[in-house]
């Protein structure tokens, strides 16, 4: 099995980040097409997705999942015990509008769970890692000091609900959850931040109705998770995992420090 070196990862994120970043500092012609599902692409997922996978098959021979690499056949998926899941631009749209709000993830999947994963903020040039039973922690620049982060304990309704939404997806649901919650308040952010605003005890909740596939949220669920932080199916209540079927879709679900009984309670009366 693959140890994960969290150094040799970052770096890797920050190359494939700085290639990104050179192609958004040249908004003007930043060149878009369309795939197949009707979600954006830009030579920055490409040039990013180019440099993570031949660094990381320098690290070792196990398998990678890109969402911009040839997705391979699920007989031969049903095989990997473990393997590399990422996504090299999460938030081309928001790349693409200029917020900034973009992150190069990077998750390492043992047994359908992810035990690492790092998220890296070009634009702002900053890291958030996370592995099991280690911890979680977050790093300014390459070379920086590393802070540990851990999810605020959650709140009772009399100290409200942060919750951060999509800037880019919304869904009837989840105006019928915000309408459920006593006192919040709501922040829209892209891309995976909002795991790491949780994990970094800035929020509290992120509720998902709309599609998401695995490589959206592998990497920020090892940040939140390492940080003490759950992202459980809707239905179920238990939390994601991945490579279990054909589909690469996830369900719909709930990132959030805990599951208070609070949480617990409306997300069983939202399902019913």
């Amino acid at each position: 099995m693959v140890e994960p070196d969290a150094t040799a990862l970052l770096d890797i994120a920050w190359h494939a980040g700085q290639a990104a970043l050179n192609i958004y500092r040249q908004k003007q012609s930043i060149k878009v097409t369309w795939k197949a599902d009707d979600s954006p692409l830009t030579l920055a997922d490409q040039e990013s997705h180019n440099i993570i996978s031949h660094g990381l098959m320098s690290l070792g021979g196990i398998p990678i999942l890109s969402e911009e690499g040839e997705l391979p056949l699920w007989s031969t998926r049903q095989q990997w015990g473990e393997y590399w899941l990422i996504d090299p631009l999460d938030g081309t749209r928001e790349f693409i509008k200029g917020s900034g709000e973009f992150t190069v993830n990077i998750a390492l999947i043992r047994e359908a769970e992810p035990v690492f994963g790092v998220v890296y903020v070009p634009v702002t040039d900053v890291f958030f890692c996370g592995q099991k039973n280690v911890g979680a922690f977050r790093q300014q620049g390459r070379h920086g000091l590393r802070e540990k982060i851990r999810c605020s304990d959650f709140p009772s309704t009399a100290h409200g609900w942060r919750v951060v939404g999509s800037r880019s997806h919304t869904s009837p649901q989840m105006f019928e959850l915000l309408a459920a919650l006593p006192n919040h308040q709501l922040t829209t952010v892209g891309s995976s931040l909002k795991f790491c605003l949780i994990a970094e005890g800035k929020a509290d909740l992120y509720p998902r109705f709309g599609p998401t596939n695995e490589w959206d949220t592998a990497a920020a669920q090892a940040v939140l998770e390492a940080a003490g932080g759950q992202v459980l199916d809707w239905k179920t209540l238990l939390p994601l995992r991945y490579n279990t079927k054909e589909s690469l879709l996830n369900p719909s679900f709930a990132a959030c420090a805990d599951i208070s009984p609070c949480l617990e309670h409306l997300m069983r009366s939202l399902i019913a």
